[in-house]
């Protein structure tokens, strides 16, 4: 154990599910730190429990439907607390993460020294953003305002006394949990801080435009998950994000296809791509017209509209409670 073990106050609850290689890249970042760490697997086959066992953490099976990050978390939670009843914080860790060295240290005072602050997280980086362009997006994407936050990402350094107060996750979201917890926190008279330090490597390990699909349709689904269950509160989420990627992805191709009937002429067709067009030099304008990473992100960007609208039909069109969005591909056992 490494001098930073003494944080006797803090425990680490790490999500995953067949992550690999990058399970034990994460687990070794985190043990130097503390032995209080509570592995949750949500049905991996690639022999993941094992491996953290073997390295020192305490595996618990995600027990129940859907799979879900949020699931796994609640369940790592309730592990953590019987075996760790004393700590006050916990770090919250998505297993294809791995923690900063110095970050628990200066998440942890800036919760000491801020009590009526619930949750502290820092800035995220992307392990390849140069291994594909899709990793690099959502490298930008990690880079939140610091400061006051209105939500936080999968990792973050919890105080347990607020987690507890509101219940923690749902555990039904498919995606977007972060956010609606944040909302019931803030709700409660919490407050969620963006802290200006590193604070984990994520490796996303997107390569190709199927993936970054069906990460986007796995977010339109979320959206109207997170819509729905902060309804009528004074924070109501992604009421914005659903009416883009409906009009988007929806509305806008029908009424296209539905003119061209009503004028008998295919040609007019060729509106919908024109639209589209002019939106991704919009957006490209924004980033700097004359950029080749602006053109290429807002095409990118209008893509996921597609996904994302597709995730809200299935929200709406699927009866079934155990949806999956895997976009990663499963690593070797390690």
């Amino acid at each position: 154990m490494s001098e930073q073990s003494h944080f006797d106050d803090v425990g680490f609850v790490v999500i995953g599910r067949n992550e690999g290689a990058r399970l034990v890249e994460s687990l070794k970042s985190i043990l130097p730190i503390s032995d209080r760490v509570i592995y949750a697997d949500s049905g991996s086959t690639d022999g993941s429990p094992a491996t953290a066992e073997a390295l020192g953490a305490k595996s618990v099976a995600v027990e129940g439907q859907p799979q879900s990050a949020a699931r796994g978390r609640n369940a790592g939670f309730a592990a953590f607390r019987i075996s760790h009843p004393d700590c006050k914080f916990v770090q919250f860790v998505d297993g294809d993460c791995v923690v900063a060295p110095d970050w628990i240290d200066t998440a942890r005072r800036f919760l000491i020294e801020n009590p009526q602050v619930a949750v502290a997280c820092g800035r995220r980086f992307e392990a390849h953003p140069e291994a594909s362009f899709y990793n690099r997006v959502i490298d930008g994407e990690w880079n939140t305002p610091v400061g006051e936050a209105p939500a936080c990402g999968g990792d973050a350094l919890v105080r347990v006394e607020a987690f507890e107060e509101i219940g923690g996750f749902r555990s039904d979201m498919i995606a977007g949990e972060e956010p609606e917890m944040c909302s019931r926190l803030r709700g409660a008279g919490w407050k969620i801080w963006r802290l200006d330090a590193p604070m984990t490597r994520h490796d996303a390990a997107i390569y190709r435009l199927s993936q970054w699909m069906r990460r986007a349709s796995r977010s339109g689904f979320g959206y109207v998950q997170v819509w729905k269950a902060t309804a009528g509160s004074a924070n109501q989420l992604y009421g914005r994000e659903i009416q883009s990627a409906i009009a988007w992805g929806i509305l806008l191709p029908i009424l296209i296809a539905a003119g061209a009937l009503l004028i008998r002429e295919p040609l007019f067709l060729l509106a919908l791509p024109a639209i589209y067009a002019v939106q991704v030099a919009r957006i490209a304008a924004r980033k700097g017209i004359t950029s080749g990473f602006a053109w290429k992100y807002s095409a990118l960007v209008m893509t996921a509209k597609l996904g994302e609208a597709w995730g809200v039909l299935k929200f709406y069109l699927s009866k079934r409670s155990d949806q999956r969005f895997d976009y990663k591909q499963a690593q070797p056992a390690a």
